[in-house]
């Protein structure tokens, strides 16, 4: 294990490993993945990822256990959702046990990058799959190149579980209904730019809304939403049903994490509800939170609706469900509770 890093003290940020894996597409066949210590792209100036954006990328991770073991999450569903990308940039989809190949080698090669136990930070893998065929014309190229990009990373939010306050943006659209927002595509993180960017210079981020109305929840930034609805009595108390809400669209990314997180709530007796969400039903929920591979599940103090005067406030500090739910998928992950639902890959231990 590296002695140099300091485990505890990581952030969501790049550190290079030794090896990443690479495998090309020429003539209708995958090549073998291999591992190589060389981290550049020897592309030429023309290749569709450039030109046209033909690119796709995933984010998963690995996580060494309470045990020593180290396990893989759920990266079949990565494989499955990357295939879909990849068929809607009309590229060649990567086969399933290619990429998990390619993910295993990528940890073999770099075990000693894998953070210890007990310090938050876990390996994260972004297998990203890039059009390489020269072309000025606009159309999909017909070669490809996959790369899987190991490296340690800490949470997302700094302060991991904790609170952070979103805005509300209705002057960006980050994707538009039945385009590419339900695809891991870099175009939908780069036309939320101009809206995070200015979010995260005031120590916020941003809720995105449905293109078409500007009136249901779409996207937090580059998660998925979640929010918490407990019935209330006559007097206004939480009593009976929780209901765990999560938008429904077709500019959704497609979340594993939200997926993960809706299992263990009906596990929990919540009642799980996916539909288009009203901004204003904010004020009905008892919590809510951002949810995805980075940031796992990201609690929101407040939502704040500047064009509307409004504040949607759910407390300071992480609420018993968002917190119950956090705490039952990381149990999962680092091997403290039964995987019930065979959602890790142990590949290896100390």
């Amino acid at each position: 294990m590296r002695q140099d890093i300091n485990w505890g003290e990581l952030g969501f940020h790049y550190t290079e490993p030794d090896y990443i894996v690479r495998a090309a597409y020429h003539d209708g066949v995958w090549e073998e993945p291999y591992a190589t210590e060389d981290k550049f792209l020897h592309l030429h100036v023309s290749a569709t990822c450039l030109q046209y954006g033909q690119e796709a990328f995933e984010g998963l991770k690995a996580f060494r256990g309470v045990d020593g073991k180290i396990r893989i999450f759920r990266w079949r569903d990565n494989a499955r959702r990357m295939q879909k990308s990849a068929e809607g940039l009309f590229m060649a989809p990567v086969p399933e046990e290619l990429f998990g190949r390619a993910i295993r080698l990528a940890l073999e090669k770099n075990l000693d990058f894998v953070p210890p136990y007990g310090t938050g930070a876990t390996l994260y893998f972004r297998p990203l799959l890039i059009g390489t065929t020269p072309r000025l014309g606009v159309g999909p190229g017909r070669d490809f190149e996959f790369i899987v990009i190991p490296s340690p990373i800490g949470p997302y939010y700094p302060g991991k579980f904790h609170c952070t306050t979103f805005v509300v943006n209705r002057n960006v659209d980050r994707a538009a209904p039945y385009g590419t927002g339900q695809f891991k595509v870099g175009g939908n993180y780069a036309s939320s730019f101009r809206a995070t960017e200015i979010a995260h210079a005031a120590g916020m981020d941003c809720i995105f809304l449905d293109a078409r109305q500007h009136k249901y929840i779409d996207e937090c930034s580059a998660a998925n939403f979640i929010g918490i609805k407990r019935r209330l009595s006559a007097d206004g108390q939480p009593c009976g049903e929780i209901e765990y809400l999560t938008p429904k669209s077709s500019a959704i990314l497609p979340s594993i994490t939200n997926d993960s997180l809706m299992t263990l709530a009906r596990e929990m007796g919540l009642k799980v509800t996916r539909r288009r969400i009203r901004l204003e039903e904010l004020a009905q929920m008892s919590e809510a939170a951002a949810c995805g591979t980075a940031c796992v599940i990201s609690p929101i103090d407040k939502v704040l609706d500047p064009e509307n005067e409004k504040i949607y406030s759910f407390g300071p500090e992480p609420g018993p469900v968002l917190t119950a739910l956090y705490r039952a998928l990381k149990d999962i992950q680092y091997g403290r509770a039964e995987d019930k639902y065979g959602w890790c890959d142990i590949v290896t231990s100390d």
